[in-house]
């Protein structure tokens, strides 16, 4: 199973929390977490794009880097690990991306890959006066679809004419090419967005919820490869969780209740109001699950316990069909990255051969 991490391009990780630890973004950080990732044998490492946050007493992802640019940097100064950059579709039209991904994969030596963001808070893209209206909720994914086709084209042949709906290419070009395969990566949890994921992406991340609770995966994975069934497609699940580990499963929880304690409703409520924004959105789908989830810091699976509960769980999910890995978020990231490295991980079964070499 591959181990990923989610980086804290934002201001206090994935805890909205006035209780949790409280940080904000820089490339120092970012460096830092990246550098332990890739010391002790993580597979990739992937930073999100948010152009507005949630607001509320934690200013909760008020402050944020900008995803290509980071992982420009992080790619100059790692050797192994792949990296990946997110875009939000609507703000980077994709002969562009193409060529700022063929950069990257030059500066990283052929280790960089691209997460495609459709776009579901539309306040990111009122405030630069982008947002397309409502219909974009209903035509994100055939956008995306098109996007990625222009993408894929430009870096297979250096020339696109890709005519369609959204894109209009007129003997377009990019050079060079790509060194190596520049991976596409989809958080698609609706239908819709799982059919995106099997016919374009090469990885899709699933969501679950819970303390845990891995009975609420296989349900998600089967999802995908039903949709890879149907497309001929071999797109791979990936699992996004936190883990809150100490040295007994009583300090773990501890501090979870801690962080729940100081959950910030007012950020929370700020979040929910603009997901609801798309009325018709699938029950399955992120907006879906953050109207429907109970008011606590994260509503993403958290793994929660002793580093020997938490190894036990993730060798679990490891035994899960059709997933590929899993993408870990922390409550503190430095001190999570060497918890994970040298008490959780040399305790996986799953993970024998990596915390050996490491």
């Amino acid at each position: 199973m591959d181990i990923g991490v989610f980086l804290p391009i934002g201001n206090n990780g994935w805890l909205i929390s006035s209780t949790s630890p409280q940080y904000m973004p820089s490339f120092d950080l970012n460096k830092a977490v990246t550098l332990k990732a890739e010391k002790y044998g993580f597979e990739f490492a992937l930073s999100m794009i948010k152009l507005r946050g949630f607001g509320g007493p934690s200013e909760y992802w008020d402050h944020n880097l900008e995803s290509f640019t980071l992982m420009a940097g992080l790619a100059a100064v790692t050797t192994r690990i792949k990296l990946f950059a997110s875009v939000a579709v609507l703000t980077v039209p994709p002969a562009l991306l193409a060529r700022m991904a063929v950069t990257n994969d030059s500066i990283s030596h052929g280790r960089f890959g691209v997460n495609i963001v459709s776009g579901w808070q539309k306040a990111e893209y009122e405030q630069m006066g982008i947002w397309p209206g409502e219909r974009h909720f209903a035509k994100r994914y055939e956008y995306c679809s098109e996007y990625v086709q222009v993408m894929k084209e430009l870096w297979a042949t250096g020339r696109s004419d890709f005519n369609g709906e959204f894109f209009q290419m007129s003997d377009c070009r990019v050079s060079p090419k790509p060194m190596a395969k520049i991976d596409i990566i989809s958080a698609g949890q609706s239908n819709r967005g799982m059919r995106f994921a099997a016919e374009y992406a090469d990885y899709n991340f699933i969501s679950a919820g819970g303390i845990n609770d891995i009975s609420q995966v296989r349900p998600h994975t089967e999802r995908l490869l039903a949709a890879n069934a149907a497309a001929g497609a071999d797109c791979k699940a990936m699992l996004l969780m936190m883990v809150i580990a100490d040295e007994t499963d009583a300090a773990a929880m501890a501090k979870w209740h801690h962080y729940v304690a100081g959950t910030d409703l007012e950020a929370l409520a700020w979040r929910d109001a603009q997901a609801g924004a798309d009325v018709k959105a699938e029950a399955h789908s992120t907006v879906g699950r953050m109207v429907r989830s109970e008011r606590l810091p994260t509503n993403m699976l958290r793994l929660i316990g002793s580093y020997e509960t938490v190894a036990q769980q993730l060798d679990a999910l490891a035994e899960i069909p059709g997933l590929a890995g899993v993408m870990l978020t922390f409550d503190d990231f430095l001190i999570g990255m060497e918890q994970f490295g040298t008490r959780i991980q040399p305790l996986m079964q799953s993970r024998r051969h990596v915390a050996l070499a490491a």
